[in-house]
């Protein structure tokens, strides 16, 4: 068997680490700069080992998926020097572990990302106890000094056993989902290389379309994930997904729900492959147990079965006295050395030789594991385990008294009025490697306790009130992620803004789209393509765009207008001034509701759940009926050009009378086809289809808008067919055109624009041009070049495009007669005025509302 050569032969090491080069010239890595071969990661292991040195060191290594940091770690364990793993995303942890444990040597990419091996001294400053390979913290706990040890036997049986149990094979290719310093993310990179299989490296999200197409490009057969995971994957459409090469699914790092196992170990076996659900802790290496993909359908409350060279035993405890009851009590060649609290542990050998999980377990008459409760508070918050009560701690060394719990998936800290909200979500996150959005902090008059004066954790785990909206930043005040958060949460109207959030993510529309736009732009300048799906904290650096290999490429930066908002703008003075009329230029309500299609892919037809996307347009058609409507009744107060069914909005659905035009048809046919899409998307099969063929579904659906936009059933002779019928070819159209992502599909998409608007308007060409003009503009060209003053005179227009449709009914016919021109003008003013008022009480009755609560 071929041995990767080591500096010192003699020191204990893991063995998988030493016999890569056995494995020759099987691929090892797949990286976005091409694959690397066993044989040359073992050569590259050994002159990393070399230059690691003879003498033991402590190595501090910040964990990422690229090839520099994984040949670090090898070499390190090859060599028999303890590694330190930290989060290479978070210079905080790594600086706190740097001064608690003054590593000999450290391994991380530097500000240009160039990765650097400093040694800090030609020797060690620790003992280094002969087992010790590898130190982590709890997953979770990434700042906190207190570490797992890990021995050199632990990582090897560990790895062998996963690699038996999930059958792991030379051409398995498993992509990276997790973190390197999670010790899930770390298992699967050490049972890959146990077993000769192929890593594909990668930092993207299984929410990114990006990742499937990797994920297909490279053959992959495995990818793990904890139970948040599994939610992103329901809604990128996965069960829908053509992976051909996919084996295997494995999920741990907290509770998937049982109901959740169930369908998806349904869903694999009908789409040929295995789900694996695992229960593990950092103190056991990683895994502890896994359920037998066949007995996931049957029994998905279970843990499982120990993993081959383990064993359960229940430790009865008095809270929990029912039979095969009790405290879960692992033992096994994966179960730490023991924790390290100092420098001074790093000597230590084994101080434990079983592991008290803390979890309540019970083993079912059939030989499998439940776990049905815990000894402890310990959460577990997108599969990061946390300890609310280090949390409070911290706070307290902070000055901050806080009460802290875990609730379902996000962890609620209670502090005292007069503290900064802000301070504490950033401090609490950065300490327990959660992502902001994720804790969640209330500010209390007091802080809940029990008649016997304990905190009142329960209470503090029960739902509250929405806090008031926060007001809009003042001028002069810097421009931060802070001030955006507060921005889009006086726009959008929401108290969950955090840096991670984007336009789109917190239900953005195309009302709130131009407003937001103008106030950005003020505050940064010029907004690169694509700003609603981009993270706050991203809008405050220079942009990038990756492909899907993980590069990076810069996006351009001049000052530009977002076509769909210059078509909105240009399409309502068309529309009012043809009403009007001072010149005939019609064909702009038609060109809008192929921009409504449009903009109803761009912002609601996102990667959210089907509820989440159903409950944002909700929210938009509102905004679009319940200003109609309340300027309607005040109409007919003191006119008498309207009734009921203009009310109602269902005017353009009744036969026409003559001489009469439903005013609002427009608006009508709009909420009608908004409707009649959330509701067929609420089905499970068509979300599914909609994720799956995001243009085919569109296309399909304007093919069949076809049969009324030509009548071919005949209809017409017999029936009044309303706009709202013949139309959806058109909304359709537009909405392909948001989700035409290739040359190809904006071809297609463009031809089918052109072969189906002429015609529609028999003898009036010019009408049927503007249509088809502004359509290809909208597929062609995202961004047309303008200036500051332009972008704010369009924003302002498109913003209040829907207020000036509906009050310039009213308007124009009062001046006309002194003035076209004059009543043009006066019936854009006047909307504008409605939108504003519209927009102040839009904020101002949520904000009484939560006051009042």
């Amino acid at each position: 068997m071929l041995i990767t050569p080591a500096p010192c032969p003699d020191t204990k090491a893991v063995p998988f680490a030493r016999h890569l080069a056995a494995f020759g010239d099987r691929t090892a890595l797949l990286t976005h700069d091409g694959e690397v071969s066993y044989r040359e990661l073992a050569a590259r292991v050994a002159d990393t080992a070399r230059r690691l040195g003879d003498g033991r060191r402590l190595v501090l290594l910040a964990g990422a998926h690229t090839v520099d940091a994984l040949v670090t770690y090898l070499a390190a364990l090859c060599a028999g020097h303890p590694v330190l793993l930290v989060p290479g995303d978070n210079p905080g942890a790594l600086g706190s572990l740097t001064a608690a444990y003054d590593p000999d040597v450290v391994a991380a990419a530097d500000q240009q990302g160039t990765w650097t091996i400093h040694e800090r001294r030609a020797g060690s400053a620790h003992t280094l106890h002969e087992d010790l390979a590898l130190l982590l913290s709890t997953s979770g706990s990434t700042g906190s000094p207190k570490l797992v040890r890990l021995s050199h036997d632990n990582l090897q049986a560990n790895a062998g056993a996963i690699a038996a149990y999930l059958g792991i094979r030379a051409d398995d290719r498993a992509v990276t989902t997790l973190p390197m310093h999670y010790c899930y993310g770390l298992s699967v990179i050490n049972s890959h290389l146990l077993s000769g299989a192929g890593l594909v490296l990668t930092d993207l999200s299984v929410a990114d379309a990006c990742f499937w197409d990797l994920f297909r490009e490279t053959r992959g057969t495995s990818f793990a994930g904890v139970p948040y995971t599994f939610d992103l994957l329901d809604r990128v459409g996965f069960a829908d997904m053509d992976l051909p090469h996919l084996r295997y699914v494995t999920q741990a790092g907290g509770r998937l729900a049982a109901d959740r196992v169930a369908h998806y170990a349904a869903l694999g076996r009908r789409r040929g492959w295995d789900l694996f659900v695992m229960y593990g802790q950092t103190e056991a290496t990683a895994r502890m147990a896994y359920l037998p993909p066949e007995r996931a359908t049957s029994h998905p409350h279970a843990i499982g079965i120990p993993v081959p060279g383990g064993s359960f035993r229940l430790q009865p405890h008095p809270d929990w006295p029912e039979p095969d009851t009790g405290e879960l009590v692992y033992s096994g060649p994966n179960v730490m050395l023991g924790y390290a609290e100092d420098p001074a542990d790093l000597a230590l050998g084994r101080t434990l030789g079983e592991l008290h999980t803390g979890d309540i377990g019970r083993r079912t008459p059939d030989g499998l594991y439940e776990v049905v409760g815990r000894v402890s508070r310990f959460a577990k918050i997108l599969g990061l385990r946390v300890d609310p009560e280090r949390v409070e701690s911290t706070l307290a060394g902070h000055g901050i008294t806080a009460y802290c719990a875990g609730a379902d998936d996000r962890l609620v800290v209670a502090v005292l009025g007069g503290t900064d909200a802000t301070r504490v979500r950033r401090l609490v996150a950065r300490d327990c490697g959660l992502p902001p959005r994720s804790v969640h902090v209330r500010i209390m008059a007091e802080l809940p306790r029990l008649p016997s004066g304990k905190p009142d954790y329960r209470a503090l785990r029960e739902p509250a009130p929405e806090p008031p909206a926060r007001s809009v930043p003042s001028p002069g005040e810097p421009v931060d992620a802070t001030r955006l958060c507060r921005l889009y949460a006086e726009i959008l109207d929401r108290a969950d803004v955090t840096e991670d959030s984007s336009f789109t993510s917190l239900g953005g529309d195309s009302l709130s789209y131009v407003e937001m736009s103008l106030n950005l732009e003020q505050l940064l300048g010029p907004l690169p393509p694509h700003w609603h799906t981009l993270p706050i904290r991203d809008l405050l650096r220079p942009e990038e765009k990756r492909s899907p290999t993980g590069r990076a490429r810069r996006l351009p930066g001049i000052r530009t207008l977002d076509a769909s908002i210059a078509l909105r703008a240009l399409a309502i003075v068309c529309v009012v001034g043809s009403h009007i009329p001072v010149f005939h230029i019609k064909g702009g309500a038609h060109l809008l509701l192929a921009v409504a299609g449009f903009n109803l892919a761009r912002f609601h037809l996102t990667s959210a759940g089907r509820r989440d996307r159903a409950r944002h347009a909700g929210r938009s058609m509102l905004r679009i009926a319940v200003p109609t409507m309340a300027w309607t009744a005040l109409m007919l107060l003191v006119t008498e050009d309207y009734g009921l069914p203009t009310l109602l909005l269902f005017e353009s659905f009744l036969p026409p009378r003559p001489d009469h035009i439903a005013p609002f048809w427009f608006i009508e046919v709009l909420l009608f086809l908004l409707i009649a899409v959330v509701a067929l998307l609420s089905l499970p099969a068509v979300d599914r289809l909609e994720r799956r063929y995001p243009f085919g579904l569109p296309m399909t659906l304007m093919a069949a808008g076809l049969l009324t936009r030509y009548d071919v059933l005949g209809l017409r002779e017999h029936i009044h067919l309303p706009s709202a019928v013949v139309l959806p070819w058109l909304f359709a159209l537009g909405w392909a055109a948001a989700k035409a992502s290739t040359a190809r599909q904006r071809l297609l998409v463009t031809a089918a624009a052109l072969a189906t608007v002429p015609g529609y308007f028999s003898g009036e060409p010019a009408r049927e041009a503007l249509i088809m003009a502004g359509f290809v503009l909208l597929v062609w060209v995202p961004s047309l070049p303008s200036a500051a003053p332009l972008n704010r005179v369009a924003g302002v227009l498109a913003g209040s495009s829907l207020y000036i449709y509906v009050v310039h009914w009213q308007v124009f016919p009062r001046l006309d007669h002194i003035s076209g021109w004059l009543a043009l003008i006066a019936s854009l003013v006047a909307g504008v005025a409605y939108a504003t008022v519209a927009a102040r009480l839009t904020r101002a009755v949520p904000a009484w509302r939560r006051s009042r609560a």
